[in-house]
């Protein structure tokens, strides 16, 4: 018995070693996970491609092309004649140039689906929970109560969209800009009047219908995960369910473009273009997506 007690006395060390290295090492990638999560620079936000998470790092401003045969703001006056309508960007979805900001052909242009939670969790009917419009808005802008009333009543409902406090979560406002309707290098408002009259829900536009930029996430075809600062079309796409829509973690919702495309193609999304342009590049964020 006395030959046994140092082999015992050894294998009880070994095991209270492993025990505190297992516990080490835990601590270390749960405050590792914190800290990564919590490293968003003030230029960059959160998306998601090929079920992974990723972060984006925006090193220019947007840019909403307008053309010289255009007439974004439907006076009756092409953008070649209307200097008026080169003063303000007018961000357009469903309406597309042929161009990107490079002057390259659109169709060669990276695509970066921008999610918009449209439907309500708990189908709001309050005007008053709709975000204001950032500093203000601009003239004629859509805001506060005036939205609210107006998306009740085009859809019956205040979308999670538009919610000062929407009840999914979002990347963008990210936690480095928790203002309702902004996220940093992004215009603060967009026109829904193309999108509106697409819809059915009014006529031929006839002037913009300014809006606060919506909540709204992001996904990535799988082949940009990883890229360069390049220049991306955004190309909104109306998330109607509640179940289609990615959690935080991505645990989950659509976090690829292929359950993207499955969502389209059973009427449970809706993808559109635009005319609005972001500069950025993309990596698969450090804490990975489990």
């Amino acid at each position: 018995m006395n030959r046994l007690r140092p082999q015992a006395r050894q294998i009880g060390e070994t095991l209270h070693s492993h025990l505190w290295l297992t516990l080490a090492v835990c601590v270390s990638m749960t405050l590792g996970v914190a800290t990564a999560s919590a490293q968003l620079a003030a230029n960059q936000t959160h998306g998601f491609g090929n079920n992974q998470l990723v972060t984006f790092t925006y090193l220019q401003n947007f840019d909403c092309v307008d053309q010289p045969t255009l007439d974004l703001d439907f006076n009756g006056i092409l953008a070649q004649s209307d200097p008026a309508e080169m003063q303000t960007p007018i961000c357009q979805a469903v309406t597309e140039p042929t161009q990107d900001p490079t002057g390259r052909n659109i169709k060669h242009t990276a695509h970066l689906y921008v999610f918009i939670p449209m439907f309500s969790v708990d189908n709001d009917q309050n005007p008053n929970d709709a975000m204001a419009c950032p500093s203000g808005g601009r003239p004629g802008e859509l805001c506060g109560p005036a939205l609210g009333a107006a998306l009740i009543k085009f859809f019956g409902f205040v979308p999670e969209a538009w919610k000062t406090h929407p009840a999914v979560s979002t990347q963008c406002p990210d936690p480095n800009h928790p203002v309702p309707g902004t996220c940093t290098m992004h215009a603060s408002s967009v026109d829904l009047s193309v999108t509106l009259a697409a819809l059915g829900k009014t006529g031929p536009p006839t002037m913009p219908i300014f809006v606060p930029t919506p909540n709204h996430s992001h996904v990535v075809d799988n082949s940009r995960v990883n890229a360069t600062p390049i220049w991306w079309e955004v190309r909104p796409v109306l998330i109607l369910h509640q179940s289609d829509w990615p959690s935080a973690d991505g645990s989950s919702g659509i976090t690829s473009a292929k359950a993207m495309d499955d969502a389209e193609a059973a009427g449970r999304a809706i993808e559109v273009g635009s005319n609005f342009f972001l500069f950025f590049s993309s990596r698969l964020d450090s804490t990975g997506m489990q």
